[in-house]
């Protein structure tokens, strides 16, 4: 009792720090501590009480990170995550079946003298743009073997558009894609889009190393659960 009544009387600055203080400052609290035993005591405390301060807030900091985590992570709803943090495919058997459609754009940017080459059809390669539009289809049909956690779906259409925009000296790629199943096809348009626009920088990569393949977006889709979505809404 007398020993309590000691370290209550003579140590109130510690035990406002720990009520004030945040646990990265932690080891400075038991910093001061220490000090203030070995001036009333004359001798520092055991070294097992400063470890077990120190082992039990680094305990507290793991769990309070570690429900931040968990709360994020809920919050964002990520499908492709499983229990243990482990990369999955997502299981759909229990979904519905239903139309979905999926539009998505992107830009290649040519610069004026590669514009002008593509506009007059003199490309070294050929048809820029033809070309490009059956690239786009047919990486849109890959999409399940170019992303790993993807499903192979059986698409119902896939629509690419490619046209030259004089104002910017750019190719502008619109793609669409459509299935009845039990999951978006929102991948499926955006690889259209990006593999459309990959082709498009192949086919002038000799004349210009300047161009650019850029705003590759999703902007509309219908069906699922989550049901229809625009950009501009």
């Amino acid at each position: 009792m007398f020993l309590c009544r000691v370290v209550s009387n003579t140590l109130p600055l510690s035990r406002r720090l720990f009520c004030s203080i945040g646990s990265h400052d932690i080891s400075k609290a038991i910093s001061e501590l220490n000090q203030e035993m070995e001036s009333v005591f004359g001798e520092p405390p055991p070294s097992s009480l400063s470890s077990s301060i120190d082992n039990q807030s680094m305990a507290q900091d793991v769990k309070f990170s570690t429900e931040e985590m968990d709360g994020k992570e809920s919050s964002a709803g990520l499908t492709h995550i499983g229990s243990k943090g482990e990369a999955q495919m997502v299981d759909v058997s229990h979904k519905d079946i239903s139309k979905r459609v999926a539009i998505a754009r992107g830009k290649v940017i040519l610069g004026r003298e590669v514009f002008d080459l593509v506009s007059a059809n003199q490309m070294g390669k050929g048809d820029v743009l033809g070309v490009a539009k059956l690239a786009g289809i047919c990486g849109a049909k890959q999409t399940s073997n170019l992303i790993p956690l993807c499903h192979n779906i059986n698409l119902t259409h896939v629509r690419v558009d490619l046209a030259l925009n004089p104002h910017d000296f750019s190719v502008e790629i619109e793609g669409e894609a459509a299935s009845d199943g039990k999951t978006g096809v929102e991948m499926e348009a955006l690889t259209a889009v990006t593999v459309a626009g990959l082709t498009v920088y192949d086919m002038c990569k000799a004349a210009s190393k300047y161009i650019q393949i850029t705003d590759i977006r999703l902007e509309h889709k219908t069906g699922g659960k989550s049901g229809d979505w625009s950009r501009d809404k």
